[in-house]
């Protein structure tokens, strides 16, 4: 952008208030009023705040934890949040960086944009990382269209719990090295098209069963058993300097916080006495969403959570609620070396950001030839073999689709059907990615899955969270493939399977209880 300024200009011409400013990075969403845009143009003509995180609406996830608004889904999203993007850049006296969380896509927060895979489903793909470079280019390459400067991606969390509320299907699995390997190539694609990237969430929020926006989780870890698995994804990155910035989470790990249990976005223990001092980190840390109930509801007093997780190390503070107040705070309590050496990091990023040349293309990427690679290289053969299935098929089937209603490709594409056999073909579609009410699955389906698993030979497709298999007593079946996505490539992909025209090359990415 042609108004930033170097560092070596900006700390001297920007005051203390306006360097202050610059740690700040609050929600905007899409799907404003009028109203409240303004009140987002005011925090950034009166307060200077360094950028603005992006989500849909204030009915979405991100705010609305409990679900009990609607989300109102808006056609034009898209259109609206670049007219936006505009709009704010134009009233701000320096530039805004532009951040979202585009996990597997900007369809992760906007209708209507291409979506890729889960992490999940990109951990099932063995000994192929460009497919994973080019996930991450491509989401780039969107970001940068409309004007997105840095995707708070990817997760590095080990997931080993399989009853994760959070993470789950958002990590690469639970194998330490492939997690590393494949945000490694996530990464290098989304640099590619200069785009800045964030690992999270740290010190690892994988083996949680507790929601962070609802309330706190507790690791209750030794120091060993964390240098050794969570903490080693952020160790190895890190080491390689493949890291923009570093996200740190709301969860409670006593081990590294001399036994508290505060979460770690205001522990000074976690951020700057092991994520600065012992892994060596130089870069921008940024805190998870300050609205989150973990932490917001610790801090009565507006500016005081701000405080707390500036205090403890973070440079930038994500979704703070309280920008005066918090502005006010810092500025009283904070030393002038700190606000110097934070601002430096803050402002390096932006001259980052801004240097990195605009989009040479128009239009939104198209997934589908990468999807359809990505489908190839993931489905997994989780139980039985391919001759079981091919003496299925011979013996005559039946065909069973439970879960949600979907366009039914992968039954489209398999049209022999016997109407009297004990071979039943079941394609199961959750209507939840998430596991909390058996991932939202009619209890009709699971009762009548149980009596088929029970009764006859099942062949099973499972088009979801693999995590799904934990509730069910798949190992009755004779044959169990996982498709992870209902996408219409993964669906016709599975169909190929079914038909011998493939083979299944993924490998499960996480345990499932035998």
């Amino acid at each position: 952008m042609s108004k930033s300024l170097p560092y070596s200009k900006a700390k001297d011409i920007l005051n203390l208030k306006e360097k202050v400013g610059q740690f700040f990075m609050p929600a905007a969403f899409i799907n404003d009023t009028e109203e409240e845009v303004q009140f987002i143009e005011n925090l950034i003509q009166e307060h200077h705040i360094g950028g603005l995180c992006f989500f849909h609406s204030r009915a979405s996830a991100a705010t609305n934890f409990e679900g009990k608004k609607t989300v109102v889904y808006n056609e034009q999203s898209f259109d609206t949040l670049k007219r936006l993007i505009n709009r704010y850049q134009k009233v701000s006296k320096h530039p805004l960086l532009i951040s979202i969380d585009a996990e597997w896509g900007l369809a992760m927060r906007i209708e209507n944009t291409p979506q890729y895979p889960y992490a999940i489903t990109l951990g099932a793909i063995q000994n192929n990382t460009d497919l994973l470079y080019e996930v991450g280019k491509n989401i780039a390459k969107d970001c940068k269209l409309i004007g997105i400067h840095w995707n708070l991606s990817p997760v590095v969390d080990i997931n080993n719990n399989p009853l994760n509320p959070v993470i789950g299907y958002r990590s690469f699995g639970e194998y330490k090295n492939k997690v590393v390997e494949k945000a490694r190539a996530f990464i290098s694609g989304t640099k590619s098209e200069g785009v800045l990237t964030s690992i999270k969430h740290f010190p690892g929020h994988g083996d949680t069963g507790t929601d962070s926006h609802l309330g706190l989780p507790v690791i209750e870890k030794s120091i060993e058993e964390l240098w050794d698995n969570e903490l080693f994804p952020f160790r190895e990155l890190i080491n390689e300097e493949e890291v923009d910035s570093v996200m740190v989470g709301h969860l409670a790990v006593p081990a590294l916080s001399q036994g508290k249990k505060v979460p770690a976005t205001i522990s000074k223990d976690i951020i700057t006495g092991v994520l600065r001092t012992k892994l060596g980190f130089k870069g921008v840390v940024i805190t998870d969403a300050l609205n989150m109930h973990s932490v917001s509801k610790m801090f009565p007093i507006k500016g005081e959570l701000e405080w707390a997780a500036f205090d403890a190390g973070n440079d930038l503070l994500c979704f703070t609620e309280n920008v005066p107040e918090g502005i006010e705070t810092i500025q009283k309590k904070a030393t002038q070396t700190t606000i110097e050496e934070a601002f430096e990091r803050v402002w390096k990023l932006k001259q980052k950001a801004f240097s990195n040349p605009l989009p040479t293309c128009q239009e939104l990427t198209t997934p589908e030839t990468l999807n359809k690679k990505l489908a190839e290289n993931s489905l997994t053969l989780f139980q039985g073999s391919e001759e079981a299935l091919s003496d299925f098929k011979k013996e005559g089937f039946l065909k069973v689709a439970l879960g949600k209603e979907v366009e039914n490709h992968f039954f489209r594409l398999i049209t022999d059907e016997t109407l009297h056999t004990n071979n039943v073909l079941v394609a199961l579609f959750p209507p939840k990615i998430k596991p909390k009410d058996n991932f939202e699955i009619p209890e009709p389906d699971l009762k009548k899955l149980k009596e088929l698993l029970d009764t006859k030979n099942v062949v099973l497709y499972l088009f979801g969270n693999p995590y799904v298999l934990n509730i069910l007593n798949y190992k009755k079946a004779k044959v169990v493939v996982i498709a992870y996505q209902d996408f219409k490539v993964f669906q016709e992909n599975a169909a190929y399977h079914f038909l011998d025209k493939i083979v299944a090359k993924g490998e499960l990415p996480v345990t499932i209880h035998s």
